[in-house]
């Protein structure tokens, strides 16, 4: 109880209560279910993509290429619904997720085996995901009456109030909650960015454990792909572009360590959360969504400084042990 009284967590959920309030205290129907369902629901995406982006901080890595994967993974999926419109929705989900997951695996092979750094490596593969769409396109977009209205409807479909997209990020949340606390992946994670010299004698290997991160932030980042594209009924080079600063924003709000080993899942979910109140806020208090920017870069920096100041130890005074003595 204590822990969770001094965690990231609880000052993440008293700044949104925060937000929440001030925003009502000007537009009460922003509070309203059906209004926090509909921004739960926007936010989902980042969600999906703040747990595959955190999952590799904890690594002591990063993902810069999650939102030109999921275009590229979007495009793909597209093309095979012009193609083949009575292919089943969920043939269609193991596509995105593997189709992504192959991306994630490239990053992670050139990081494990080539040992090139990471911001290096996904830099470089973000221009290449995107420069394949304009390859597979021409830069032509692929419109909502080119695909089929079983493809769109997915993530509107709503099951007990809720659209699948939103219950999708739920299970998405619950799955990596139980991963990440309860099985020896979910350690080996966090004991390859925590110390990974300790990690190494250990028996982990840490290269193969920051494949397997990036493998799971593609698989999420195909998913979201198709979600996104299909939610939106449009798929084209630019599709997210941009986002990937926003979920690295919302890992680092959500107290993951941008030097690897410490995070966690509900700490990213709070995190995504917070910057999707202010997205869906800023327009309705009559502020330009460029603030939006300016806001995330703020926290950011706060959020840096409060990790920094969280893990600081003080070290040994031993002059003053020695003067005692003397």
């Amino acid at each position: 109880m204590k822990r969770f009284l001094a965690s990231r967590e609880l000052l993440l959920l008293i700044a949104i209560g925060l937000l929440l309030g001030v925003i009502s205290s000007r537009f009460p129907a922003f509070i309203a279910p059906s209004n926090l369902v509909a921004v739960f629901n926007d936010t989902s995406p980042l969600i999906l993509l703040a747990i595959g982006q955190m999952i590799v901080i904890l690594t002591k890595c990063i993902d810069l290429s999650v939102a030109a994967n999921l275009a590229l993974t979007g495009m793909v999926v597209s093309l095979i619904n012009i193609a083949v419109p009575g292919l089943p929705i969920v043939v269609m989900l193991f596509i995105a997720v593997a189709f992504g997951a192959v991306l994630g695996m490239f990053n992670g092979l050139l990081v494990w085996k080539l040992a090139i750094p990471p911001i290096v490596v996904t830099l470089g593969t973000m221009t290449i995901f995107r420069g394949t769409i304009f390859l597979l396109t021409e830069g032509k977009w692929v419109n909502s009456h080119e695909m089929s209205d079983t493809f769109k409807a997915f993530p509107r479909t709503e099951i007990l109030g809720l659209p699948v997209l939103s219950w999708i990020a739920i299970a998405v949340v619950i799955l990596f909650t139980i991963v990440m606390t309860r099985t020896t992946l979910g350690r080996a994670f966090y004991a390859a960015g925590g110390n990974p010299h300790a990690a190494t004698y250990a028996g982990i290997n840490v290269g193969r454990t920051q494949f397997w991160a990036f493998t799971i932030s593609g698989a999420l980042a195909g998913l979201t792909g198709y979600l996104w594209v299909s939610r939106f009924a449009v798929a084209y080079v630019d599709v997210a572009g941009g986002f990937e600063l926003t979920v690295v924003a919302a890992c680092v709000i959500g107290g993951v360590s941008i030097m690897g080993g410490i995070g966690s899942v509900p700490g990213a979910l709070l995190g995504a959360l917070f910057l999707g109140i202010i997205a869906n806020a800023l327009p309705v208090v009559n502020i330009s969504p460029f603030w939006q920017m300016a806001i995330s870069g703020g926290a950011i920096i706060i959020a840096v400084v409060l990790n920094a100041q969280a893990n600081r130890t003080p070290g040994r005074i031993i002059l003053k042990r020695a003067e005692h003595a003397t």
